[in-house]
């Protein structure tokens, strides 16, 4: 009972993680139509931005990580959509995904290239101890990113249905034309849009690093489980998103312990292929009838 104990916490921590940046993806496919396929590059790369403020500019851990998120919301919000999203939009889906894949390659050998191919250690923002509860040893780390993530995306939520902006965002969402035709800046909801995603890209990228390391493929896992916990979850939902992660994560956990760590890559593909068969607007999605 312990050990599942343990292992549920930390499939939890891992998951609320994942969920950070499937709601990007959910952010992102409201707003705009857009799939970012380089969004696990972008949790990627802020670890970098902290690593590069503390061992390059010689700044404190609190200020890196402020570096990090600045440097985030600028590059992997604002400048991504008026450079990549932008320009290819009104060309279709298909070469914006291209776009986004390349984008994501780019950033991927770009770290390799310039700072380091070897995954690197990075600091904890959170004491290494762990608590005893019900005999099993339960992670403070696990805990405080189980914390820090919900504290997340509840502040998300409280955002987009408390405030007058969210609210705009919201209808933005829904009904672009409508909400330009009742005055919302629609441009402007949706940048907003993009620069959440870069922050919440940065939460998550500070948050899994001292767990996996800072490498410059973390991307490819990273993007790959979020997008799927998206899937999963139900694309055009956040709380969709949140629960597709979590799932996800206890579901990793348990079959790497119960099943086989070999194969523990399989089973979210598996529980993809049965949501697309099953319940394709996934677990907590609507169908959706607007077209672009």
């Amino acid at each position: 009972m312990a050990e599942f104990l343990q292992i549920i916490v930390s499939g939890l921590s891992a998951g609320s993680i994942y969920a950070l940046a499937a709601v990007g993806f959910t952010l992102l496919w409201q707003a705009s139509q857009t799939i970012n396929f380089a969004q696990g590059e972008f949790v990627m790369l802020p670890a970098f931005f902290v690593l590069a403020g503390v061992g390059y500019l010689g700044l404190p851990l609190w200020a890196a990580v402020l570096l990090a998120l600045g440097l985030s919301i600028l590059l992997l919000g604002a400048v991504f959509k008026k450079l990549i999203v932008e320009p290819m939009l009104p060309h279709g889906a298909l070469p914006l995904i291209i776009a986004t894949i390349a984008l994501g390659l780019l950033i991927k050998e770009s770290v390799k290239e310039f700072y380091s191919a070897q995954g690197q250690p990075f600091p904890s923002l959170f004491p290494q101890d762990v608590v005893h509860f019900f005999g099993a040893a339960i992670s403070i780390q696990d805990i405080a990113n189980l914390v820090v993530s919900f504290a997340a995306i509840l502040g998300l939520q409280l955002f987009l249905q408390r405030t007058r902006t969210g609210r705009c965002m919201q209808a933005t969402a829904q009904n672009p034309e409508v909400a330009e035709i009742l005055g919302v800046n629609v441009k402007r909801m949706v940048m907003y849009t993009f620069l959440i995603n870069g922050a919440l890209a940065a939460i998550a990228s500070v948050l899994i690093s001292p767990i996996y390391l800072a490498k410059f493929s973390n991307g490819e896992t990273l993007g790959l489980i979020a997008f799927i916990a998206a899937i999963v979850g139900g694309f055009n939902q956040i709380r969709g998103a949140l629960v597709g992660g979590l799932l996800i994560g206890v579901i990793d956990n348990l079959s790497a312990v119960y099943v086989s760590a070999q194969y523990r890559a399989a089973v979210p593909l598996i529980l993809l292929i049965a949501i697309i068969m099953f319940r394709p607007q996934g677990l907590l999605g609507t169908s959706e009838g607007r077209t672009v």
